[in-house]
């Protein structure tokens, strides 16, 4: 933001440019829980430049802000776990061998309406943690010896956050857990 000029009226892509710099900064575990959704209110009704700057004046501004960056979880046996607040970006690569991932979505700030995530996963597990109104399509998997514990959504809703898998599960299975 600049600095000389704070009384400037804020426009659309000044407020989602803080917006995601306050989503990094929880996903950085800088801003808990609440005090991203109070700054993030703020930042939706902010008029000026002055009043978006003020809300990440105590945060370091990344360079580039990752918010379209590709999470790859690339492991041969043990766990990965995602849970907390992170910021989750728009496509997630899983490529696992003897593996459990668990990507819990609960407190997560998701940046996308659609997020993908792309299996390939081998005598592994997958489970997905989020809320009851987020919808999970599971048409573009490959299932070899596998198994996909979805229940199914009403998918008419449009402005529901989207969980698209695809790729390959060989012995593997896919589990969902709502709150």
């Amino acid at each position: 933001m600049p600095d000389d000029l704070p009384h400037l009226r804020a426009s659309h892509e000044d407020r989602d440019r803080v917006v995601e710099v306050l989503r990094v900064a929880a996903g950085d575990g800088r801003l808990d829980a609440e005090e991203l959704d109070s700054r993030l209110e703020s930042a939706l009704s902010a008029r000026t430049l002055g009043e978006l700057a003020e809300l990440t004046a105590d945060l370091p501004v990344p360079p580039a802000v990752r918010g379209k960056d590709v999470l790859v979880v690339e492991q041969h046996g043990g766990k990965f776990v995602r849970r907390g607040v992170w910021s989750v970006p728009a496509r997630i690569e899983l490529r696992t061998q003897l593996c459990r991932v668990t990507l819990d979505f609960t407190h997560a700030a998701i940046t996308s309406d659609v997020l993908r995530i792309q299996t390939d996963m081998v005598h592994g597990k997958l489970v997905i943690v989020g809320a009851r109104d987020i919808v999970i399509d599971t048409d573009g998997l490959n299932l070899t010896y596998a198994e996909v514990r979805i229940r199914p959504r009403n998918t008419a809703a449009e402005s529901r956050p989207r969980i698209e898998l695809a790729g390959t599960l060989l012995h593997a299975k896919i589990v969902e857990r709502r709150w």
